[in-house]
C-alpha cells in the first residue's frame, strides 16, 4: 500500500511540474514571435532603401541620356576672310 500510495504522489507530483512548465514555454513562445517580427520590420525597412538607391540608380542613368538625346545646334558657319 506504501508503494503505491509513493508511485502517485510521485506521479501527481510529476503532472504538477509538467503543468507549472507551460508558462516558460509561453515566454518562450512569445518572444520567438517578437523578434520574428522585429526582424521581418528591419529586412522590409533595408528593401525599403534597396529600392530607393535602385530607383536613384535609374534616374541617374536616364539623366546622361536624356541630355545626349537634346537637340544639338549646329555651329555658326564662318565667313570667309577676305584679303583686301
Amino acid at each position: 500500500m506504501r508503494k503505491t500510495l509513493a508511485i502517485a504522489l510521485m506521479l501527481t507530483a510529476s503532472l504538477g511540474l509538467a503543468a507549472c512548465d507551460k508558462k516558460t514555454e509561453d515566454k518562450a513562445q512569445d518572444a520567438t514571435k517578437q523578434t520574428t517580427e522585429q526582424v521581418q520590420k528591419s529586412l522590409s525597412q533595408a528593401q525599403d532603401k534597396v529600392n530607393e538607391a535602385v530607383k536613384e540608380n535609374v534616374d541617374a542613368a536616364k539623366a546622361p541620356a536624356d541630355s545626349s538625346k537634346a537637340p544639338v545646334e549646329a555651329p555658326a558657319p564662318a565667313k570667309a576672310a577676305t584679303g583686301s
